[in-house]
């Protein structure tokens, strides 16, 4: 893992296209800004596992929990 030291207001670059910003620090959070590509998807890390976990169930043949709720409705 790459560990960068910023301050707010500062940036990283990653490849050419992909910026991210320290727009503020509050205590123990970080907001930050980040200028991306459409085509590059951006998601918190529990969104992302949250929708792995989906594409699994989907790909198992198993209807997924918030599906059999819908279901219910």
């Amino acid at each position: 893992m790459l560990v960068l030291s910023r301050k707010k207001g500062e940036t990283i670059m990653i490849g050419d296209q992909i910026e991210v910003k320290i727009l503020s620090i509050d205590g123990d959070q970080v907001k930050l800004g980040i200028v991306a590509p459409k085509s590059v998807k951006v998601h918190r890390s529990e969104i992302f596992d949250a929708i792995q976990a989906q594409n699994k169930e989907a790909l198992g043949g198993t209807i997924p929990d918030f599906m059999k709720q819908l279901k219910k409705n």
